[in-house]
């Protein structure tokens, strides 16, 4: 099992940026893809960004494309999500997950597909 705890979050400006941070531990960070969803009031979670294990490959969704960009560091078993240009309807709850299952070709999108998950972390971008 691994263990994901997120950081990160805050209140910030339109237009600002911020970076969230999902340190893994309890066991080896380079067996999953790692994904960054959100969820925010009355609406369902939806996928945001996410990475492959071994080559990096990383999918977007197309509201972020531009404004946000996942990475890895596996020295420090920790992903990021770097998020600028942020926007009000950004604000929402962000969770980080990880997928033990090896897929080629692109990261996984659906929630479903993800196998451990953070507390998240609460994000809010005021206008």
């Amino acid at each position: 099992q691994v263990q994901l705890v997120e950081s990160g979050g805050g209140l910030v400006q339109a237009g600002g940026s911020l970076r969230l941070s999902c340190a893994a531990s309890g066991s080896t960070f380079s067996r999953y893809d790692m994904g960054w969803f959100r969820q925010a009031p009355g609406k369902e979670r939806e996928f945001v960004a996410a990475i492959t294990r071994f080559t990096g490959i990383t999918d977007y969704t197309d509201s972020v494309k531009g404004r946000f960009t996942i990475s890895r560091d596996s020295t420090k078993n920790t992903v990021y999500l770097q998020m600028n240009s942020l926007k009000p309807e950004d604000t929402a709850v962000y969770y980080c997950a990880a997928e033990s299952t090896f897929h080629l070709g692109t990261p996984q999108r659906e929630a479903a597909e993800y196998d451990y998950w953070g507390q998240g972390t609460q994000v809010t971008v005021s206008s």
